[in-house]
């Protein structure tokens, strides 16, 4: 079975841990190229070739100052993968909730454990 084309999917394109690593920056701020280049410790070229899929999603956009470029994450892009997790959201409330209601029992039990003379 192909793959869906990175560019196509925004799932598929923050399956790339670098990507995901690149909106994680993003989400402090708008940033010029060199700047992420400095801050994810990068190449340039890595840095834009994983900026240009993001782009090509709908994940980041750009600006042009002069010659500089700037980008920017693009939250409302991110809203389908949002939405996606949340669906795990009640597992995971339901799953923490039984691992709170086990320690607190342990707790209660070696307490009373350590209390009997």
């Amino acid at each position: 079975m192909a793959r869906a084309a990175t560019t196509l999917d925004p799932f598929n394109a923050i399956a790339e841990p670098k990507r995901r690593k690149v909106l994680e920056t993003l989400a402090g701020g708008e940033q010029p190229v060199n700047d992420l280049v400095e801050c994810l410790g990068w190449s340039q070229p890595v840095v834009s070739k994983h900026l240009a899929v993001l782009k090509e999603v709908g994940l980041v956009s750009m600006r042009q100052h002069g010659r500089q470029r700037f980008y920017r994450l693009n939250g409302e892009a991110l809203k389908p993968v949002h939405d996606w997790v949340k669906t795990f959201e009640r597992f995971w409330t339901t799953h923490l909730d039984g691992i709170k209601t086990r320690a607190e029992r342990k707790q209660r039990e070696q307490r009373s454990n350590t209390s009997v003379p």
